[in-house]
């Protein structure tokens, strides 16, 4: 280790840890140098930290004046080195916006996600894509702009469905005109940028002064919107006197965390986000809304003028400072739930348990799955390991095979595991099939085999799989192959086993399962052969030629335009390329003349 842990200070502020100078995690401390040797210790410490202690050789640390620094610049260059080991509610995802084609004489109204929107015709960012689509919903019955593409609109000679349903004012057979529609962005993007006590307040004192004015017919048309908007905030209405207030919800059973954001802005509810997190975080509850509240505002959405957490923390002092200290504004943070907040409390907790039980439903399905097949196979074990294995390579080219593994609790990615085929072997599906399984027993010391071994393939490919197993090993897995039926329907497809067709029901959830298996194999494997051509694509013969560097080789490719002309050209031509010496010409001449 490079750094004497005796010379870490006596201060706040962040540590790295460095793996082969990576960072692999980045932490905040109020005193550094106690924080610090806390992971070299004798005391029992987690996997994780194990892992931490064993992987770092080097370390830094950056003092600050106060924690609520240190916890600033913690979030900062978590977020923009994303370490191996800082997990928690990681999300380096584009957010989404409302967008606004103002370049077109008519312009569209979509979603689109962007990391640094920062045109005035993008409007957000939201939570998630859902809160998008139901504000785009929103505007278009009140305002009636349009949500088709340009070639849509521009291809089009009557009104869709969506005029017919007034959520569009038809411009594109000139129902209405340019200027007025423009108007109606010009509104819309009024109503995303202010509350909607404003936007009723600026319509009704225009339908007034067009009913002095006496242009009935246009005032009634704004009294119709103001009803709509009426309308939409009762729908959507949770509660009018929780004007500006983001609800943080996290519940913790069966180990597991759920996390609900409500996001309420002029009484209704504007987005929502969840996170699922293995294992109960709620005994790091400090890190966890740490964490929650800067990921969160990470992007500068509307900050709130309140933020209700379900859960005191310990360090609520130091949340408050560092959020001071971060957007430049008190925002007022508390566990507090008053009356008016009760119903959407109890909404937000509702969600943060639903998230817990989806996932938990989805092991539960597993579970039942595998009990299922268990009942088939004549096999009293439950809790069934599966291994489903498949080749795949385009015309013989590019092969390469796949192995997923599938317990109870559904897909292990961690051990989806590639095969390479050698080139002697690209297109042989038998060779290919017995080449991966010998590697697969080889490894088993390692990564113990499956209880059972899914081949997708007919009646050779299960005889294959089962002469390797039995020439390696004496007690081998239960081997199954799961052969396509008639014109590849899915309804018509068998599992076969060494004593032949497995009588089991299409729609069994067993049936369904090896299903399950078998496609995701496939689609392991036919994504990365199609990796493995387009890297092959990308190659060429220059490749293969000692000394030339990849500016060389494009140098050489902008010159000539072609590898075919590069073949062809003499020393002195390939001598009029920057940077090629007559040694590398006559390298290049050689190469190809053998």
């Amino acid at each position: 280790m490079s750094l004497d842990l005796k010379q870490i200070p006596n201060t706040p502020g962040i540590y790295k840890f460095f793996s082969k100078n990576k960072i692999i995690y980045i932490g905040k401390a109020k005193n550094l140098k106690k924080r610090v040797s806390s992971y070299f210790g004798k005391s029992f410490k987690d996997r994780k930290t194990q892992q931490i202690k064993i992987l770092t050789d080097h370390i830094e640390t950056f003092s600050t004046t106060t924690e609520a620094e240190a916890l600033l610049l913690e979030q900062s260059l978590i977020k923009e080195n994303l370490p191996r080991f800082n997990i928690l509610l990681r999300d380096d995802k584009t957010y989404p916006y409302v967008h606004f084609s103002m370049g077109h004489q008519y312009p569209s109204i979509s979603m689109k996600r962007s990391k640094h929107a920062v045109s005035k015709n993008f409007f957000g960012p939201f939570i998630s894509a859902q809160a998008v689509k139901s504000t785009i919903k929103d505007l278009q019955k009140i305002y009636q702009i349009r949500n088709c593409s340009d070639t849509t609109f521009s291809n089009r000679s009557r009104p869709c469905i969506e005029h017919q349903m007034q959520r569009c004012s038809a411009p594109c057979v000139d129902f209405i005109s340019e200027v007025s529609y423009k108007s109606d962005i010009v509104s819309s993007q009024y109503y995303l940028s202010s509350s909607g006590k404003k936007t009723k307040s600026l319509m009704t004192s225009q339908m007034r002064k067009l009913a002095e004015q006496q242009e009935f017919e246009k005032a009634n048309e704004i009294k119709k919107r103001i009803r709509s908007l009426d309308l939409l905030h009762q729908e959507q209405s949770i509660n009018s006197s929780l004007v500006s207030i983001d609800f943080f919800s996290c519940v913790t059973k069966l180990g597991r965390t759920g996390i609900c954001i409500l996001s309420i802005r002029d009484g209704k509810i504007r987005g929502t986000k969840t996170h699922y997190l293995k294992g109960n975080y709620l005994k790091a509850v400090d890190s966890l809304f740490q964490s929650l509240i800067f990921s969160y505002y990470q992007n500068s959405f509307s900050l709130p003028k309140k933020i209700i957490l379900n859960i005191k923390p310990s360090n609520m002092p130091l949340i408050k400072e560092a959020v001071r200290l971060k957007f430049g504004k008190q925002i007022l943070i508390s566990t507090t739930i008053n009356s008016n907040m009760r119903k959407i409390a109890k909404l937000g907790k509702l969600n943060a348990n639903q998230i817990i039980d989806n996932r938990v439903n989805q092991s539960a399905k597993y579970q039942f799955a595998m009990k299922d097949l268990s009942s088939y196979l004549g096999v009293l074990k439950k809790n069934l390991i599966i291994e489903g294995f498949d080749v795949s390579h385009h015309s013989g080219q590019n092969a390469v095979a796949s192995s997923v593994r599938f317990s109870c609790n559904g897909p292990e990615k961690s051990k989806y595991r590639l095969f390479n085929i050698p080139k002697e072997l690209s297109g042989n599906d038998i060779g290919s099939m017995k080449h991966i399984l010998e590697r697969r027993i080889n490894k088993a010391s390692i990564n113990p085999l499956p209880d059972i071994v899914l081949i997708d393939g007919g009646k050779l490919q299960l005889e294959a799989a089962l002469s390797t197993f039995c020439m390696m090993l004496k007690k081998i897995p239960i081997i199954l192959s799961i052969v396509k039926g008639s014109k590849r329907v899915r309804s018509t497809e068998t599992i076969i086993s060494k004593d032949g067709i497995l009588e089991i029901p299409k729609d069994s959830p067993g049936f369904v399962l090896l299903q399950q298996i078998r496609d995701e194999s496939h689609r392991f494997a036919i994504t990365n052969n199609r990796n493995k051509k387009n890297k092959s694509i990308k190659k060429s013969s220059l490749d293969h030629i000692k000394g030339l560097g990849p500016k060389k080789k494009k140098d050489l490719l902008s010159f000539f335009k072609s590898i075919q002309s590069i073949k062809k050209a003499s020393v002195e031509d390939l001598c009029k390329v920057s940077g090629i010496s007559i040694k590398l010409a006559e390298e290049i001449n050689i190469f190809y003349r053998s």
